[in-house]
């Protein structure tokens, strides 16, 4: 069989269909026949790479399901992994989260049948994972809120690590900063106790830096992203770790969204200078200057230094898919448009009493209902003094009010009296 093995890795990259077959001859083989164990792992590991090749999420489900009489032969311990490695196939076929929930979902009841505790917590927590990438957001609090409960009994803190991890997520997700920092708190508090893998750390470190960036904390979260970055530095290169390739592009990805982030931190911070000297820190930062994401940032850059809404629109449009498809990214570009379009409309407000909105719209090149829209909440927010005279068209702008301390001054006076007024009355009592 070692030979119908090789024929089909022979056949993987011109004819996939062939070499489907050859593998599942090999995976399917009667007990009988002369197939070994470990012959059949491998036919089955490379039948499942072959579908993730192929995009083909339907044939992998059925893959993982018909391999169920195979599991059964070997160890607890390595089942689960295979388990959990076939699942993971999913992730490299487009569309194919719902058939990945519900291959993880039949996986489960597969391993409570078997009384499979372990593997049952370890799918748990990889359906809460796709729960999060899937919006879910109720299902996989209440799953994870039933995971907890068990793993605390168990004393499992590297899984405990994860679980709160995924917690933090859901709650950042649901913009609930105060439970997702709570929850990333307990996740470090369990993860302090034990050895924490590198990968695991960099994801608390990219969590960390997130919640930081939430809250208005660019410096301290730039150095988390920055940890993060160099945390993976040996695992993305597959060949010093000795990982799988598609492990190592995984984390390489990783290090692409902290790098991303890093300069996130100096756009928000109103340092674009300072990102040129981000690529001199090494190698790993020099290897994404060419990628989309990190081009897109800096084209963001350049139009904040130039304080230009024209250049910040066209980097957005021009590179919408790289923006947009993070939601942190988006979210903070959204707020910092918000502050290059007042600093622009207060530019150019300045030197007018009375000016019309037509012309404000014109020399700022924006529709006229989108700037009398901001005009008017940058009045209610008091960033100018003024009115919006609807009627005639025109915004009239007002000098800022000098603050009059004769009331004040006026309060202090007859408090101090009624002070003295009081003692008064309090010596005179006790005479």
């Amino acid at each position: 069989m070692a030979s119908s093995l090789d024929q089909a890795n022979a056949a993987a990259a011109q004819s996939p269909q062939q070499a489907a077959k050859l593998y599942s001859s090999v995976l399917f083989a009667e007990p009988s026949s002369t197939v070994s164990a470990s012959e059949r792992e491998t036919a089955l590991l490379s039948l499942a790479t072959l579908y993730e090749r192929m995009h083909d999420a339907a044939a992998l489900t059925n893959l993982i399901n018909s391999s169920q009489p195979f599991l059964v032969t070997v160890s607890k311990a390595k089942s689960s992994k295979l388990i959990r490695t076939l699942v993971d196939r999913f992730n490299g076929i487009p569309g194919a989260l719902q058939a990945q929930i519900s291959t993880c979902k039949g996986m489960l009841e597969w391993a409570k049948s078997g009384n499979r505790e372990y593997l049952r917590q370890s799918l748990e927590t990889r359906l809460v994972s796709l729960y999060l990438d899937s919006q879910m957001y109720t299902e996989a609090l209440a799953l994870i809120s039933q995971l907890l409960s068990e793993l605390k009994k168990l004393d499992d803190r590297m899984q405990l690590v994860e679980v709160h991890l995924l917690e933090s997520r859901v709650y950042l997700a649901l913009k609930n900063l105060p439970k997702s920092r709570a929850a990333l708190t307990s996740a470090r508090t369990a993860a302090n106790s034990i050895y924490t893998p590198p990968p695991l750390q960099a994801q608390l470190d990219l969590q960390s830096g997130t919640l930081h960036s939430e809250e208005g904390d660019y410096k301290t979260a730039y150095s988390y992203f920055f940890e993060t970055m160099e945390g993976l530095n040996v695992y993305a290169n597959s060949r010093n770790a000795g990982e799988s390739s598609g492990a190592a592009a995984n984390y390489e990805q990783q290090q692409l969204q902290a790098f991303a982030y890093m300069i996130l931190c100096k756009i928000m911070t109103q340092q674009p200078d300072d990102i040129t000297s981000l690529f001199a820190t090494g190698k790993t930062a020099a290897k994404f200057r060419d990628r989309q994401t990190v081009v897109a940032l800096q084209a963001v850059a350049k139009a904040q230094k130039q304080r230009s809404l024209a250049d910040f629109e066209k980097a957005l449009s021009e590179f919408r898919d790289e923006l947009q498809s993070d939601e942190l990214i988006r979210s903070h570009l959204t707020a910092l448009y918000d502050t290059l379009m007042e600093q622009n409309l207060v530019r150019l407000i300045e030197p007018y009493s009375r000016v019309e909105i037509t012309h404000i719209a014109k020399l700022i090149g924006l529709p006229i209902g989108v700037v009398e829209n901001k005009l008017s909440q940058m009045i209610l927010d008091k960033v100018f003094y003024g009115i919006l005279d609807q009627g005639n068209g025109c915004l009239v702008v007002f000098p800022e009010p000098r603050h009059d301390s004769t009331y004040d001054t006026t309060l202090d006076t007859i408090k101090s009296l009624s002070n003295v007024v009081e003692s008064l009355y309090a010596k005179a009592a006790t005479l």
